[in-house]
């Protein structure tokens, strides 16, 4: 494929209290070969060049690990591609003359910092009310080997730990809802015996912090399991609810 010329349709918001709006630009030959990041890196240096204030967008690792870039790129969290987040998705996704439409996520919960930036703390507050355990650190630790674990709850652990928190579910879904990202964080640890010790007051602590930032109920259509990049189960959100009735039954 030749090199692409693309018009890009970007959100443009100077702070969290400035109204924003799309902007029109305009970037010409483009490589099939490079990343979406590297797209932007080229737009942001012609508008650097021209004196204009480049495009804030989020990014850290460009390796699919941690979860800091956020787009939503025509209408899809992430992009067209499927098991990837934006530094993963690459140009050849793309043809020659495309408009390319690129917000921030949208959720009353992720309030806009700047241009397609969001902040994300309320997914650290809920990590924080109760995604932890209890571990003996007096010198007398117990040996990890010393608890037999399934190797079906620790695959199923380690799926559901595999979530960067990036929020595309929460993009993704009508109601805004967290539910896949709780159900994940609540999931690793109730797998798992080391999960057991705060397993009710986790998951009571954990659900009453997400509906305390704004997030909405779960829509049943699946759309956060498709959008998200690391292809965390429905059967997570399905897990929570379990927990948090048995918790809520334990009282």
């Amino acid at each position: 494929m030749d090199n692409m010329n693309l018009t890009l349709k970007i959100w443009r918001q100077k702070d969290s209290s400035t109204k924003g709006q799309m902007v029109d630009y305009k970037v010409t030959d483009i490589s099939e070969h490079m990343s979406f990041l590297e797209m932007m890196d080229v737009l942001n240096e012609q508008l650097v060049n021209s004196g204009e204030q480049p495009v804030a967008f989020d990014h850290d690792c460009r390796e699919g690990i941690c979860g800091m870039c956020s787009l939503y790129i025509n209408g899809e969290a992430h992009g067209p591609d499927r098991g990837i987040t934006t530094c993963q998705l690459h140009m050849r996704m793309f043809n020659d003359g495309d408009t390319i439409t690129i917000e921030p996520w949208r959720a009353a919960a992720f309030p806009v910092i700047k241009d397609l930036i969001v902040d994300r703390m309320a997914f650290e507050r809920i990590q924080q009310a109760g995604g932890y355990i209890s571990v003996n650190t007096s010198g007398n630790t117990q040996d990890a080997n010393s608890l037999p674990i399934s190797k079906i709850a620790a695959d199923e652990a380690m799926d559901a730990a595999a979530c960067i928190g990036c929020g595309a579910c929460v993009a993704s879904c009508k109601n805004s809802s967290a539910m896949l990202f709780v159900g994940a964080k609540v999931s690793q640890y109730a797998l798992l015996p080391q999960g057991q010790v705060e397993a009710a007051e986790r998951v009571k602590n954990m659900v009453a912090q997400m509906d305390l930032e704004g997030f909405g109920n779960c829509t049943n259509t699946g759309a956060c399991e498709v959008e998200c990049p690391k292809g965390i189960s429905l059967d997570n959100i399905a897990r929570m609810n379990r927990e948090f009735m048995k918790a809520n039954v334990k009282g």
